[in-house]
């Protein structure tokens, strides 16, 4: 089968097409295969390519596959999911260890990494979703805050704070959502109730306090601004990042945490129904084919266009 490898760490360049045996399922009992139509290009995987990661990744070096989030058809029935199910996931690249990932034909799946697609969303839409979404709904789940709350979600404009202001929104809370000012309608539209232009972190800061004089019960930090933000939050409020990388220091009470997002089919469920129904928006900027896997990484390094980057297969 097709797959594009990472062959050392570096730029783009080092992504190349290469041909791999189909796995094999005898290989992995528990595990089924699916045949992949797209794969979503994440920015954990250009941290992975460049080598920003490999402190973490144990003895794992190139040649390996990158790649979370997939949609495609189901090869092998699953738990509930018939053979010739349309499913979409996300392969827990950096816990599993293994360096098998997305971009590839065809993969070897946990059950519990699928959800069946609705038949109103197209296999690319389905695999921009499920890694952003769902850490989008656990890090709301890890603020742990009552309907009504206000709620800062920093990086409004990216994949996942876009699902974060639509979700937090969904939840009853008041939105105000910190991202480029040309997004202001759009995120208004998602269910933002006030928005904050990106800035200098002293801006940023005093145009959330013009908002919210009062200060905010909880921040959603997918930008990574971290520290300065805590002047926003209240005494015994909550602060959860993206990341492990950018995570503030606790003070005044205010509960600290980041979020790791996880497979969890029943939620992806919810949010793949709750799309095909139209009361969640994703944003796919590109589509490429698998072969172009490098210049998918190029045009999201570069900032080209804002939302998921698709690799057809």
């Amino acid at each position: 089968m097709r797959v594009v490898e990472v062959t050392a760490y570096g730029g783009p360049e080092v992504l190349r097409t290469a041909t791999r045996p189909e796995p094999d399922p005898a290989d992995a009992p528990g595990r089924v295969r699916v045949r992949l139509r797209a794969a979503g290009v994440n920015q954990a995987d250009l941290k992975i390519r460049s080598g920003r990661l490999a402190p973490v990744l144990g003895g794992l070096n190139p040649p390996f596959v990158l790649g979370y989030d997939f949609a495609g058809t189901l090869v092998d029935p699953a738990p509930g999911l018939p053979a010739g199910t349309r499913v979409a996931g996300f392969v827990p690249w950096v816990a599993e260890g293994t360096g098998t990932g997305t971009y590839a034909e065809t993969i070897l799946a946990e059950p519990e990494w699928l959800a069946p697609v609705p038949d109103e969303v197209d296999f690319t839409a389905a695999a921009s979703l499920p890694l952003s979404a769902l850490t989008a709904a656990q890090a709301l789940d890890l603020l742990a805050l009552p309907e009504g709350s206000t709620v800062l979600v920093t990086g409004a404009s990216g994949v996942v704070g876009r699902f974060a202001v639509q979700l937090a929104a969904r939840a009853g809370h008041r939105v105000i959502a910190l991202g480029d000012a040309g997004d202001a309608h759009e995120l208004r539209v998602l269910g933002a109730d006030a928005v904050v232009a990106r800035g200098a972190p002293a801006e940023e800061v005093a145009g959330v306090l013009g908002f919210a004089p009062a200060r905010v019960d909880g921040v959603f930090d997918a930008a990574l601004i971290a520290g300065p933000l805590m002047a926003v939050v209240k005494d015994g409020g909550a602060f959860v990042s993206a990341s492990g990388e950018r995570v503030p220091g606790p003070e005044r009470g205010v509960r600290v945490d980041a979020v790791v997002g996880r497979p969890d089919r029943a939620r992806l469920e919810e949010l793949l129904q709750l799309l095909g129904a139209g009361g969640l928006a994703t944003r796919v900027a590109d589509v490429l084919p698998l072969e172009g896997a490098a210049e998918a990484h190029r045009r999201v390094e570069a900032g080209h266009r804002p939302g998921r980057i698709v690799l057809m297969i």
